[in-house]
């Protein structure tokens, strides 16, 4: 075995397969939503008091950030994603592939987000399809990919405030 192969496979990016099954997870919950569910709120399905599925597109961002604008929010973010992923790619390339914590979340932020520019690139918008509310105050509407994000950026956040102090 070659030097260089050696040290792919002792570094993080074989944390990558974990980023792929996130990726085919959230393409395929949409599809099935696409297919299966009819477009808008007035059509959602109530699964408990307080979730709901419902078939929604997302033009913008986080919380539909710049949803309203002409189309050119697409390419930003579509840009910003590609920017992140290539940086996480990067760091988990010179990460061990025994750094189990530092890689599932940069894992889980580089399935989701290529999920979601997979959605923006292909209709123009993120689909999303997961509400949750209390009462009449909802959150606004995610998916699968964007859960991913949230829970890789949040173990981020947890490393830092615990990460070893020697280090």
């Amino acid at each position: 075995m070659t030097k260089q192969a050696l040290t792919l496979k002792q570094s993080g990016i074989r944390w990558l397969a974990l980023a792929l099954l996130v990726f085919i997870a959230d393409i395929g919950i949409k599809y099935v939503v696409m297919n299966t569910m009819s477009y808008g709120w007035e059509n959602r399905i109530e699964i408990l008091p307080f979730f709901n599925l419902v078939y929604v597109h997302n033009f913008g961002a986080a919380f539909s950030f710049l949803s309203d604008q002409t189309g050119w929010q697409r390419w930003l973010f579509s840009a910003i994603a590609f920017a992140v992923v290539a940086f996480l790619v990067f760091s988990m390339r010179r990460a061990s592939a025994s750094d189990k914590w530092s890689n599932i979340a940069y894992a889980l932020i580089i399935g989701g987000a290529v999920g979601n520019v997979f959605d923006r690139i292909v209709h123009g918008f993120v689909i999303d399809y997961l509400d949750v509310h209390w009462a009449n105050h909802h959150w606004p509407a995610f998916n699968l990919a964007d859960s991913a994000i949230c829970i890789g950026a949040v173990m981020i956040v947890f490393e830092g405030f615990f990460a070893k102090k020697d280090q």
